[in-house]
């Protein structure tokens, strides 16, 4: 067996002390890929070890503007050829992108985890650098395609909140935000790539049912929480040797507001 978990903090100093590492490290999980860490190296083992995590190897980058993104990939096992960023040199220090080459009981495993900002559709700027962050994600993914199918080769996935709903099942107010970033037609044209011509298979979706939902994000403000008024836009994406493998996904959505530990929900895969 093999257990992904995939989640959004929103700062793992605010998580923990809202119970969120307590819940990661309950899970149980072999692979934890977080994304929105906002710390330092240092801090992030002082927050893992406290938590009961101290015992998990970690690849983690930080972005250079300090409390923004940072992601990370936690294992059991030992990782190897660890990668912190990906494409241009403009991402190199922008904390959304890492990956490390993993044994694990299914075989050699590429885990990536992965931040792509918000954007924002009436700044040209900023939409943008969004796309050129997506190609660049979209670039490797193809190369870690290539590699799982030849012989050999090690199976990847690639997990993380990629702030795009693919389509009107994963956004349950898709009409009001027709237009809006993070569901651009542009933008959910990527992910239409990558599950129909490049052969990722998205495992949120796979096994978690037709729709709508099971969404994965709501905002702080409102009542969306309670009404499940959400955004599925934390994925879990599997090459298809891995993901013929896949037998589970689960949402970690809270009992109630007041236990949320993220305006995520962890999002849990597990493998045999």
């Amino acid at each position: 067996m093999l257990t992904v978990v995939t989640a959004n903090v929103n700062g793992i100093r605010a998580a923990a002390r809202r119970g969120g590492l307590d819940w990661l490290a309950a899970s149980g999980a072999d692979v934890l890929c977080l994304q929105e860490v906002r710390a330092s190296d240092e801090q992030v083992a002082a927050e893992l070890e406290a938590a009961g995590l101290g015992h998990l190897h970690v690849a983690h980058t930080e972005a250079e503007s300090k409390g923004r993104a940072g992601v990370a990939v936690l294992t059991r096992s030992p990782q190897t050829k660890v990668r912190t960023s990906v494409g241009p040199e403009e991402f190199a220090s922008a904390g959304r992108y890492v990956e490390a080459l993993v044994d694990t009981e299914l075989g050699k495993v590429v885990v990536a985890s992965v931040y792509v900002h918000t954007g924002e559709a009436t700044d040209e700027a900023r939409q943008s650098e969004k796309y050129r962050f997506l190609d660049a994600v979209e670039a490797r993914m193809l190369e870690l395609g290539k590699a799982s199918l030849r012989k050999g080769g090690p199976q990847a996935v690639v997990c993380g909140d990629l702030n795009v709903a693919h389509s009107e099942m994963d956004i349950k107010n898709w009409k009001g935000n027709r237009g809006k970033a993070g569901f651009l037609e542009d933008e959910r044209a990527y992910l239409s790539r990558w599950f129909d011509e490049h052969g990722w298979t998205d495992l949120g979706r796979a096994l978690g049912g037709d729709g709508p939902g099971p969404y994965t994000w709501w905002s702080w403000r409102g009542r969306g929480f309670d009404t499940d008024g959400g955004w599925r836009i934390d994925y879990c994406l599997a090459t298809p040797g891995l993901a013929a493998r896949a037998v589970k996904a689960e949402v970690g959505k809270a009992p109630t507001y007041a236990e949320r530990w993220s305006d995520h929900a962890p999002l849990t895969v597990t493998f045999a």
